[in-house]
């Protein structure tokens, strides 16, 4: 395996063939793996920014647990879609045995996209450890600020991937007063080091909670944990694949919510009277997701947030079988509960927390609370510095959901002002507003060939 892990000096560059990728996460990894292979142009210049320096990992695959798996099939994640083998083949290359319909541990993803990246790599690339605080226009194109440099690019995309957890408040207490809160999910080594008989309240039913409950859990058969969100609903396991496949014929013109849950009610309906599963039915529905989101107004789309999403994401973002497994021995032993109706109230006593939970006569002696609520994603209230930067300077805008920031089906950035920036692009889960469809692999490897082809398209038109 190469590990790209080393900062590179700052090249001089005269040509306007300079691109920035801001990130390292496999939104960045997959664009640059793009531009790279889709370019013959030696004079090419990709610089990826990582604060960490290692590419590859992010948020989603930088766990070291190799109990965290991928939730979608190993044939459906190679980097490139016109060849679907690719992972499939670099695990068989590395003395794997993979099964194409099976899930790989998320670490060996990362492993993966950093041996492909080195595939392509030659003296057009350069790895920039540190993190990039502001963007600033200069001329036709950015000046990018570090700390203690300043690089200059003629394009930057914007492949920064999720942002980590909102901070959370009960009750006017800041959960980040609470002794043993664990703000950051994914600080696996902050949860290994939790007593062997640690009582852990876990904030979130998603697949971060699935995660983080498997590590805890897993670790240390004496320790328990309450697993609590306002609907109390998991990811639904996946099942082993049926091969008859159940594509819904989605009706033309404007859409609404209702009118899509009917549809999918109704799908599931025929589906069950020909032996077919729901999941069939769900992934069948995939390839037209974005283009149902296109096709409702504003108001429909909020009404879908406010009515059916959560609905919708436990069935389409689905737990592979052996991890779900685990959670359903984790339950059936007493050592996990799940729990709807959220976190009425938090105190401290001594050195635990006391969480008093809807469905429980007596609060939750905690010696840690784990904030598992999903990435925020309303640029008005991030932390991210750079972001904030970008903001101040209205290069990025909110998108009316604030489900990321504001663009356009290509990919280019708009405005506080409403006009697309010149060279300003973005790749991944910022785009959620305008595709919904934005986090999977499958969409972020096409969100990246479509903004590789723009960005070449624009070094071409500037030599």
């Amino acid at each position: 395996m190469v590990v790209l892990d080393r900062a590179q000096p700052e090249r001089a560059v005269t040509r306007s063939d300079r691109v920035a990728i801001i990130g390292g996460g496999a939104s960045g990894v997959l664009t640059a793996l793009q531009l790279l292979s889709s370019s013959d142009d030696s004079a090419l210049c990709v610089t990826v920014h990582e604060a960490s320096g290692v590419l590859g990992r992010g948020i989603a695959y930088g766990t070291s647990d190799p109990r965290h798996l991928l939730n979608v099939r190993a044939r459906h994640m190679s980097a490139y879609a016109d060849v679907p083998s690719d992972l499939l083949d670099w695990a068989r290359r590395a003395g794997r045995d993979p099964d194409p319909l099976g899930f790989l541990p998320r670490m060996e993803f990362s492993a993966y996209l950093q041996d492909t990246l080195a595939d392509v790599a030659d003296h057009r690339l350069t790895i920039s450890a540190g993190r990039v605080d502001d963007i600033v226009p200069v001329g036709d194109g950015f000046e990018l600020r570090t700390r203690d440099r300043v690089a200059t690019a003629d394009t930057v995309v914007l492949a920064y991937g999720n942002q980590a957890p909102q901070a959370l408040a009960v009750g006017g207490v800041d959960l980040a007063e609470l002794p043993g809160y664990l703000p950051n999910p994914w600080d696996l080594a902050a949860i290994r080091a939790l007593p062997d008989d640690a009582v852990v309240v876990i904030v979130g039913t998603g697949l971060t909670a699935i995660d983080t409950a498997i590590t805890l859990l897993e670790d240390s058969p004496r320790r328990s944990a309450v697993m609590v969100s306002r609907h109390g609903l998991l990811p639904h396991a996946h099942i082993e694949q049926q091969s008859t496949a159940w594509v819904s014929d989605v009706p033309t013109g404007a859409l609404t919510a209702d009118g899509i849950a009917a549809l999918v009610r109704g799908q599931v309906a025929a589906a069950r009277a020909h032996d077919v599963d729901w999941r069939n039915v769900v992934d069948g529905l995939r390839p037209a997701t974005q283009s149902i989101w296109g096709r409702l107004d504003l108001s429909e789309r909020r009404r879908f947030l406010s009515t059916y999403v959560r609905d919708w994401e436990v069935r389409r973002h689905r737990m592979a079988p052996e991890v779900a497994d685990r959670i359903r021995g984790y339950r059936r032993d007493g050592r996990l509960m799940v729990l709807d109706g959220g976190i009425a109230s938090v105190e401290t006593r001594g050195p635990r927390s006391a969480v008093r939970l809807a469905d429980l006569a007596e609060p939750v002696l905690a010696d840690a609370v784990v904030n598992c609520t999903g990435p925020l994603t309303d640029l008005d209230r991030t932390t991210d510095p750079l972001l904030q930067a970008l903001r101040s300077r209205g290069l990025v805008a909110p998108d009316p959901l604030r489900l990321g920031l504001d663009s356009t089906l290509e990919g280019e950035v708009v405005g506080r002002d409403g006009r697309v920036v010149p060279g300003l692009y973005a790749v991944g889960p910022p785009r959620k507003g305008t595709l919904w469809e934005s986090t999977a692999i499958p969409e972020i490897r096409t969100q990246a060939a479509e903004v590789s082809r723009l960005v070449l398209g624009r070094v071409a038109a500037t030599q």
